[in-house]
């Protein structure tokens, strides 16, 4: 019955105005313009995003990727635990301080054509690091690859949430990509290197070269919005910079945690499980597999508790985790190394839209912070673990990891839950169109 008394006035309206308001009905078909635009909307939004996740899983390829090297320096070129290390920190130092400036530079003015000429630069750095017998040529060419990996993150950050139109939920399958492309470095590299050695890795650059092509239609789309004047315009809200500061530093000592494990965990395994380079390869797939479940199962638990408890409770279980790696003996170590990965994991896509939310002037630099820095600065520290590792063993130079997740997990006990900005303006226009016709 309710559904019969709306559909009378559509009906007696246009009888009633057949002799005096003739030319109001043309103007009703102009009002259906604006609806048909935006039911066109989610399905290239939707393109955008898959396309950009797929672009970053090709460019995190290559931060998966050094880690992944490291037992092939060494069973080839004889490195120890420390070259391993400066290996490692090639590929992080420039990174990290490249990253947030790239960010400061793309809040100022829009640079998308970095993302494929940074994606190109990532690739061709690790395919020539395996070409030259040289330590410092390899160290060179592994930090060209991180200054490629620096540039790409905060502008495709920025990209990603104009692609999106939502922060939160686009961001996290924007990081899935990158999660996945982390995961399936260590079996690229073994496919491969395993079978003609290091001087295969110019085959490396293939993933570099996809994902530059697969950026291209999203900045196209990108520009015909902005030549249209369809764009969505930032998001404007007041900087909490207290709360990023202390994000940041949340993010650092995940960083350490998970970069430091990395670097080692194949060497790691391969002494405690035994079956050589294969038992290596093995651990490092699942630490980076659970990025995947880790991104999508911590935008679910946000929807319901949180971005900031979800974060809390995961790097409490990241601490026991981390401490069943370095000293559960056996195979077990392989379910120690999935819960490691499902509690880092799990908060890196929230530190991300947390950051953007404390941060909302600057986009780009809360992104370089959040979703490049997470990775690029725990290379720092590896040096220090190898060191360590040269002098005593790798399970002693392990166990100060455990302290980072319970860290972070105090630095997130001090943080607010930011308030999800309002929606843009442009949606709720469309919507008094049906109500002025009452």
């Amino acid at each position: 019955m309710p559904k019969t008394t709306p559909d009378n006035p559509p009906i007696t309206t246009p009888s009633a105005s057949n002799t005096s308001s003739t030319p109001s009905t043309p103007s009703a078909p102009s009002a259906p313009s604006a609806p048909d635009h935006s039911k066109s909307t989610p399905g290239k939004r939707d393109s955008s995003i898959t396309l950009l996740s797929l672009g970053h899983a090709c460019v995190d390829v290559y931060q998966g990727a050094v880690a992944a090297l490291v037992p092939f320096f060494v069973a080839e070129r004889g490195y120890g635990y420390a070259a391993v290390s400066g290996v490692v920190l090639a590929a992080s130092l420039l990174s990290s301080v490249a990253q947030p400036l790239f960010g400061a530079i793309t809040d100022r003015r829009p640079l998308p054509w970095l993302l494929p000429v940074s994606t190109l630069v990532g690739g061709v750095g690790i395919a020539l690091s395996g070409v030259s017998g040289s330590y410092p040529l390899t160290l060179a060419f592994v930090a060209l690859s991180g200054v490629g990996v620096a540039a790409y993150h905060p502008e495709s950050a920025r990209v990603a949430r104009l692609a999106a139109r939502d922060g939160h939920r686009g961001m996290a399958w924007f990081s899935l990509g990158g999660n996945l492309g982390f995961a399936a470095a260590p079996l690229l590299v073994s496919v491969v290197v395993s079978g003609g050695g290091l001087r295969l890795t110019p085959l490396l650059v293939l993933p570099a070269l996809a994902g530059a092509v697969l950026c291209l239609p999203v900045l196209r789309e990108l520009e015909r919005r902005r030549a249209a004047g369809t764009a969505p315009a930032p998001v404007a809200g007041a900087d909490d910079r207290a709360s990023f500061v202390r994000l940041s530093l949340a993010v650092v000592c995940r960083s350490i945690a998970f970069t430091g494990l990395s670097t080692f965990l194949a060497l790691f395994a391969t002494q405690r499980v035994g079956g050589g380079t294969a038992a290596g390869t093995a651990a490092l797939v699942v630490l980076y597999a659970g990025g995947a479940v880790g991104s999508v199962l911590g935008g679910a638990l946000a929807d319901r508790w949180g971005r900031v408890a979800v974060a809390r409770w995961s790097y409490l279980v990241a601490a026991v985790a981390v401490a069943g790696v370095v000293l559960v003996p056996g195979p077990a170590l392989y379910v120690f190394v999935a819960l490691t990965s499902a509690g880092l994991y799990v908060p890196f896509s929230l530190q991300v839209t947390l950051g953007q939310d404390y941060l909302p002037s600057r986009i780009g630099t809360a992104s370089g912070i959040t979703l490049g820095l997470t990775v690029s600065i725990g290379g720092l520290a590896s040096p220090v673990i190898g060191g360590l590792a040269d002098a005593t063993s790798l399970r002693t130079a392990l166990l100060p990891l455990v302290l980072m997740p319970v860290l972070s997990w105090l630095l997130f006990r001090t943080l607010p839950e930011p308030v999800a900005p309002a929606a843009p303006a442009a949606t709720e226009a469309t919507e008094p169109g049906p109500a002025a016709t009452r």
